[in-house]
């Protein structure tokens, strides 16, 4: 009888509720699945160059399916391909031999599961974990830390309409979600916001002030008006851009739409315009259960890819069956919201401006 696997487990890019399911999953599905030994990498990729690792065992990973964060810590801006203008991949490989790995589990977003490729052609058998709270990736419908990030979203704008109506104001919420609109467009949805703006569907500001103004004439000069706006959405065709990391995966960081939008709708509109930013709120704090429950279905089906020998391939929902896909169909592309989405037609039929 044969040694038992050793498996790594790093959580690459930004932080999102649910990580730690994910890790508690893997870790106690390998262990009774196959015995296997479980080492966790800190702070993602950069843990391989950095060489920093600690073992995980079912009793490390105790009480932790419904803390926040991850308890490996992460990093997004470390591609070990091209860290401070240099290849540290080699090195990276050589540490995981060090260590004795078979294989690696991989939990991240869209950059993540690229570096995860890059290290399947190097020879390091890879299983993919989809995270982020954007929902951006392709071929699976869900990623976890995305309904915890609606919840979010949804709450806040509970809270907002109950300033607005009190004070008769246009209140503006701006969501995460880089390119693609669906934390805006869910989170609008769950939070009887009147408008959505998506990065997906071009919007008119006379449009928007139109609706404002009939709402203040409808109600006497004392309406109110929810406007959820998604931090691509691009103003006289130009993204607002908050900041530019140069050695990030994703360089250009997105925000301060919603200020902008602000500033350009004050002018025309009787009642006063005020934006909120919710940033990294979407992001902290513990899973909501629909998150907990997916995390640990997908930790789950990746122990058991591991153990099959199944590599080369990220866990994805589809439907409601949990399964698997290349790594190489889904690197470096991503899933913007259809526009035949049947979300859109729901916001459309409820009397919501898209645009």
């Amino acid at each position: 009888m044969g040694a038992p696997l050793h498996i790594a487990i790093l959580t690459g890019g930004g932080d999102c509720p649910g990580l730690n399911a994910v890790i508690r999953a893997v870790t106690l599905a390998l262990a009774r699945e196959c015995g296997a030994r479980v080492t966790g990498i800190e702070r993602g990729f950069h843990g391989l160059v950095a060489r920093r690792s600690r073992p995980l065992a079912p009793a490390d990973v105790a009480g932790i399916l419904a803390e926040g964060g991850t308890i490996l810590g992460t990093h997004n801006r470390c591609d070990p391909f091209r860290w401070q203008g240099a290849d540290h991949s080699a090195a990276a490989v050589a540490y995981l031999r060090e260590l004795g790995v078979d294989a690696l589990v991989a939990i991240g977003g869209d950059g993540t599961m690229q570096i995860a490729e890059r290290f399947e052609a190097l020879g390091v058998p890879v299983v993919g974990v989809p995270k982020t709270i954007d929902n951006d990736l392709p071929a699976t419908d869900r990623s976890f830390g995305f309904d915890s990030a609606v919840a979010v979203v949804a709450e806040a704008l509970d809270r907002l309409a109950t300033t607005a109506r009190s004070h008769g104001r246009v209140m503006i919420l701006e969501t995460m979600g880089r390119h693609a609109g669906w934390i805006a467009l869910e989170g609008g949805l769950a939070g009887g916001a009147d408008v959505i703006l998506i990065p997906e569907l071009p919007f008119s500001l006379q449009a928007l002030a139109e609706r404002a103004q009939a709402v203040e004439l409808a109600d006497g000069g004392a309406g109110s008006l929810l406007v959820c706006v998604s931090e691509g959405v691009r103003i006289d065709g130009d993204l607002v851009v908050r900041e530019r990391v140069d050695d990030a995966a994703d360089p250009v960081r997105l925000g301060g739409v919603g200020h902008v939008l602000r500033e350009r709708l004050q002018p025309l509109v009787g009642c006063e315009v005020r934006s909120t930013l919710l940033g990294h709120m979407q992001r902290g704090g513990t899973p909501t259960a629909f998150d907990r429950v997916l995390a640990t279905r997908y930790g789950v089906h990746a122990a058991e890819l591991v153990a099959a020998g199944r590599f080369g391939r990220m866990v994805a929902l589809q439907g409601a069956q949990v399964t698997s896909i290349p790594l190489a169909d889904i690197a470096g592309r991503s899933r913007p919201v259809p526009p035949d989405h049947e979300l859109l037609r729901a916001a459309r039929g409820t009397g919501v401006l898209l645009g």
